[in-house]
C-alpha cells in the first residue's frame, strides 16, 4: 500500500471539527488530495511534509467547498501541475435540483467554491495512476453534486460524504438527499477496509459506519413523517422538535438537512409542500 500522510489545515469550526484533512499519497511522485482552504501556512505545511527528493505531481479535489478546493489551483500553478476533480461545483447536479435552483431555491451559504474548475475532469469509475499509486474516482453526489470519493484499493478517501465525527450536511439545491442515499448504498456494496475522511479520524470499520449513516437518514425521515402525522408543520417547527438536543447555533444547518429530506419525501409523494418547496413552506403528509 502506498504511503499516506495527513496534514491538518488550521481551519477548525463547528462544521469542520479540527480542520480539513489534506492527504499526500505515494512515495517519490505524490498525489495531493484536497489541498484545503486558501491558507498560505497550510500550503507550506503540505510542502514541508515531503521527504527529500519527493514532489507533488497530481492534485485531486473531492468537492468544491471552500474548506477543500481553494488552495488547489494556487498550488497547481506554483508547482506547474494540473488539478483533477469531477467538475465545477454544480457538475452532476440532478434535474430535480436544477429545477429547484431555477425556481429560486437558494443554498444556505455553506461555502461553495464557485470559482473552482478542475484542469482535468475525472469521470465516475475513472482511475488516475502514477508510480506506486492508483486512485479510482467514485462519483458520490449528495453533500455536493460534484463530490467524488477516491479509492486506493480497499482504502477510500471519503471527503465529506462519510465522516466519523458527524453526519454530512445536505443543503439543497447543492445538496441532494436522494442522490446522497443512492451513493451511500452504492458504497455499501463494496468491500472497504479503511476510510480517510475530509474531517476527523480514520474510520476503521467502514461497513458499520455506512450502515449507521443510512440508518440515521432513514430514521430522520421517519421522524419527520411522524411529526407531520400530528398536523402541518414548518421547517422551524420540525427543527426545534427534532434537533432539540442540538446547539441552536447549528439549527440553520439542521434546517437545511430537514429541507433536503422534505424534498426527497415530496418526490416520493409522501409529503406535500404548501405553497411550494421552500424553507418557509408548510408541510403536510401527502
Amino acid at each position: 500500500m502506498p504511503q499516506i500522510r495527513c496534514i491538518l489545515a488550521p481551519n477548525p469550526s463547528p462544521m469542520t471539527l479540527h480542520g480539513t484533512n489534506s492527504y499526500l499519497v505515494g512515495t517519490g511522485d505524490l498525489a495531493l488530495i484536497d489541498p484545503g482552504p486558501n491558507i498560505p501556512a497550510h500550503a507550506r505545511a503540505i510542502m514541508a511534509a515531503l521527504n527529500p527528493g519527493e514532489r507533488i505531481t497530481h492534485i485531486l479535489v473531492t468537492h468544491a467547498h471552500t474548506d477543500h478546493s481553494p488552495l488547489a489551483p494556487i498550488m497547481a500553478q506554483a508547482l506547474h501541475i494540473k488539478t483533477h476533480a469531477f467538475g465545477p461545483a454544480t457538475a452532476g447536479r440532478s434535474p430535480a435540483m436544477t429545477a429547484l435552483a431555477t425556481q429560486g431555491l437558494i443554498a444556505g451559504g455553506e461555502g461553495v467554491d464557485h470559482a473552482f474548475t478542475p484542469d482535468i475532469p475525472l469521470q465516475d469509475n475513472e482511475t488516475l495512476s502514477h508510480n506506486d499509486w492508483a486512485l479510482r474516482a467514485i462519483h458520490t453526489p449528495g453533500h455536493l453534486s460534484n463530490h467524488l470519493c477516491l479509492a486506493l484499493g480497499q482504502t477510500l478517501f471519503t471527503g465529506d460524504h462519510i465522516m466519523g465525527w458527524s453526519s454530512s450536511l445536505i443543503s439543497p439545491p447543492d445538496g441532494d438527499m436522494a442522490a446522497y442515499m443512492a451513493a451511500t448504498r452504492h458504497l455499501a456494496t463494496q468491500d472497504w477496509v479503511l476510510f480517510h475522511a475530509g474531517h476527523g479520524a480514520p474510520i476503521t470499520d467502514p461497513h458499520t459506519r455506512l450502515t449507521q449513516t443510512l440508518h440515521h437518514r432513514e430514521q430522520r425521515a421517519a421522524s419527520i413523517l411522524d411529526a407531520l402525522a400530528c398536523g402541518p408543520k414548518t421547517i422551524p417547527d420540525l427543527t426545534a422538535n427534532l434537533y432539540a438536543d442540538t446547539p441552536k447555533t447549528l439549527h440553520p444547518a439542521a434546517a437545511r438537512n430537514i429541507l433536503a429530506h422534505l424534498i426527497d419525501l415530496t418526490a416520493q409523494n409522501r409529503t406535500t409542500a404548501h405553497p411550494t418547496l421552500a424553507l418557509n413552506a408548510t408541510y403536510t403528509l401527502a
